[in-house]
């Protein structure tokens, strides 16, 4: 299974965060531990607003490629996130 995540943060919460993996609980404890990332770090903590799961790999890529699109970030804001 493959995973499309949307984090809002917690310090900021107009701020979100689009990524794809496939061990969503792993990928969740890397954020919230993040070191390395400048955007993840400074708007730190996280928290999972919502996922979506593809069986295909390549599906998921595209759709989170879509999410991170000017149309894309339209959808997510109408259909997959609250204000």
């Amino acid at each position: 299974m493959y995973y499309v995540y949307i984090l809002r943060s917690s310090k900021e919460s107009n701020r979100i965060y689009i990524g794809a993996t496939n061990n969503l609980d792993r990928r969740l404890n890397e954020h919230a531990n993040a070191k390395k990332r400048d955007y993840t770090r400074r708007y730190a903590p996280w928290k999972l607003e919502t996922y979506i799961v593809f069986q295909n790999k390549i599906l998921a890529e595209d759709f989170e490629e879509y999410l991170k699109s000017h149309s894309g970030r339209a959808f997510l804001r109408k259909r997959l996130i609250s204000q």
